[in-house]
């Protein structure tokens, strides 16, 4: 393998940029920012301050060596990747000239782009993302915070929560046990909804284009549309895309804990809640054919148990009821 594969030489991707590099080395290259997402990064950073500098036409007498050191500090900064080094030939090669003025003119570029690059090397650090398929799985984040991820969700953070702030972004359905930081306050976004926290637990879940927020201790900040509400220990909060107002309500229900406990707590609960309980905690399709057993309220606590077993004693609570099932569908009527 290339010596420079894993130390990729300035010289050469300002060659790949001219389209004046050689098959093999634009091999090199292209494997080089496939190898590694840091990689990635350094190459879109380079390339973005590149076709910059071609909007601007620089003449300079500026020395070439002292010009491309200022250019190196200005690309590498503050990234925690490894400095390019610049491996300098002993014979000058026919395309010297040229990349010495394509130096010149990123020189130029970067001292006007600094201020951008500066926040843009800041808000792409190192990315996390964890996901949850099949199962329900729980992670602690870097602060020392608790998620719980339900089942086809997943959250994004930076490897390190640096600044003022610890933001992460929720895909689906998380339940958060912050850990305390009155200096640093734990920000969630999902969907066009926002969430503050200092240090409680909450649940947060997004499905059918509604995000549903449920605090379980302590007080969070919901924000939406230029409008807020604080929630408490027991209210929750529901919001469509195009909700007007923010209204918060009492949780009323424990359902929503049991991609986590794995337990459903009926509480003389209508059957209708019940099955649209079964429906997301069992991933199945239960309709209810007969409208009048859509009130019958049941009381019996389910703690882990296969869906047959959840079926089985909804027919002994409620003999009238037939259940068939057609195809992918369970039908009680």
């Amino acid at each position: 393998m290339n010596a420079e594969f894993y130390n990729m030489s300035d010289d050469l991707l300002v060659k790949f940029l001219l389209d004046e590099a050689s098959a093999s080395e634009r091999r090199e290259v292209e494997h080089w920012i496939d190898a590694d997402p840091e990689h990635r990064q350094y190459f879109e950073q380079f390339k973005f301050i590149w076709d910059r500098s071609q909007e601007l036409a620089v003449t300079t007498e500026a020395d070439e060596n002292d010009a491309w050191k200022r250019f190196q500090q200005r690309v590498s900064g503050e990234q925690d990747i490894p400095v390019m080094t610049v491996v300098k030939p002993v014979r000058k090669k026919w395309y010297d000239t040229r990349v010495a003025a394509a130096v010149i003119m990123l020189v130029g570029v970067a001292a006007l782009l600094y201020y951008i690059l500066v926040p843009f090397r800041n808000s792409n650090s190192k990315q996390v993302v964890l996901a949850a398929t099949a199962e329900a799985k729980a992670e602690t984040l870097p602060d020392g915070s608790v998620i719980t991820l339900n089942r086809n969700s997943s959250i994004s953070y930076a490897a390190e929560f640096k600044g003022n702030k610890r933001n992460v972004k929720l895909n689906g359905e998380a339940f958060f046990q912050v850990k305390p930081d009155i200096s640093k306050p734990f920000i969630v976004t999902i969907n066009d909804v926002t969430i503050t926290v200092l240090g409680t637990s909450f649940n947060v879940k997004s499905a059918n284009g509604k995000t549903e927020v449920i605090v379980e201790s302590g007080l969070v900040k919901v924000e939406h549309d230029s409008k807020s509400v604080q929630l408490k220990q027991r209210e929750k909060l529901e919001i469509e895309a195009n909700d007007s107002a923010l209204t918060k309500e009492p949780v009323t229900d424990q359902f929503y804990k049991f991609y986590r406990t794995r337990e459903i707590v009926c509480d003389n609960t209508p059957l209708w809640k019940l099955v649209q309980v079964l429906n997301e905690a069992y991933n199945v399709n239960i309709v209810i054919e007969n409208p009048a057993l859509k009130s019958l309220e049941i009381d019996v606590p389910f703690y882990n148990v296969p869906l047959e077993e959840v079926l089985n004693v909804i027919q002994e609570t409620f003999p009238q009821i037939n259940l068939s099932k057609k195809d992918s569908l369970i039908i009680l009527k």
